[in-house]
């Protein structure tokens, strides 16, 4: 899919990561221009190019006055914001709810779900200001089944689609797109700390010893669909959550259904194998 997304202001936090550093490299291709946002220099050293006219920020996403202060810096350099991509996620703590650290599993949720709070609460109205945006926001696994062992994680990737859901509604009239996607099972550094837990991930350390052999989801997938979605080919497409391995979103037909089937890929109960009927 040839993406062209050349002249368009992108915000990418969790830059530096696994898949983040995929979905640079394929925002350099396209054409934009990127302020790359992560929580550490030695993070931003993992993607920095100085063939590339990027900007690099040191932003803790959970935390508001440095949200705050990163954006009253990028409002003097810049006059428009078109793109936001919340990325930037963690994965710990695992085990059993009740054997994990509370300050960790609090930490997962302030940094998965109010870090994509934090960040939207802030570019909005600018994008509202210019009348158009886009805001694309990672979910993962444990939204839309249950993932034992990881059930901080769950909780903010769930709590990511309900907000990307009901960013949508309000901003619609504004010409804003808000969507999240779930890049697959992917085999970054959240997969070593799986390997790392042992027996402590439950079933999962089997599953992902395997995935480690046999290798993940392709990550430029995940990128691929998040330019799409990032570009104007994909406008009146919003409160969706779309699978990058799974769902035909590269066809035409399956792009319409998403702009015009209102419960089409959501969090509700409204299919055949699920929807509870009156008797």
């Amino acid at each position: 899919m040839d993406i062209t997304l050349n002249g368009k202001t992108v915000i990418l936090t969790g830059a530096g990561g696994g898949i983040g550093s995929v979905i640079t490299s394929y925002f350099r291709k396209s054409g934009a221009k990127l302020i790359l946002v992560d929580i550490s220099e030695e993070f931003l050293d993992n993607v920095h190019d100085s063939a590339y006219d990027d900007d690099y920020y040191f932003c803790d996403i959970s935390d508001q006055e440095a949200v705050q202060e990163f954006f009253n810096e990028i409002s003097r350099k810049y006059s428009r914001i078109d793109v936001l991509i919340n990325n930037a996620g963690i994965q710990a703590p695992i085990g059993q709810f009740h054997t994990n650290p509370l300050d960790l599993w609090k930490h997962n949720i302030d940094v998965n779900l109010i870090g994509a709070v934090h960040m939207s609460w802030y570019v909005i109205p600018v994008m509202i200001k210019q009348r158009k945006g886009k805001i694309i926001n990672l979910s993962g696994g444990g939204s839309t089944s249950p993932r034992p062992n990881f059930s901080a994680y769950a909780v903010a990737k769930t709590g990511v689609v309900k907000f990307t859901e009901e960013l949508a509604v309000e901003l619609r009239d504004f010409g804003i797109d808000v969507n999240a996607i779930s890049p697959g099972a992917i085999n970054t550094q959240m997969l070593d700390e799986v390997l790392a837990c042992g027996n402590i991930a439950g079933e999962e350390y089997m599953t992902s010893m395997k995935r480690k052999v046999v290798g993940g989801n392709d990550p430029s997938i995940a990128a691929e669909l998040i330019c799409f979605l990032a570009s104007n080919a994909s406008d009146g497409i919003t409160g969706k959550l779309i699978s990058a391995p799974w769902d035909p979103w590269r066809e035409l037909d399956f792009q319409d259904q998403l702009r015009n089937d209102k419960d089409l890929a959501t969090l509700r109960r409204i299919d055949n194998k699920y929807y509870i009927r009156k008797s």
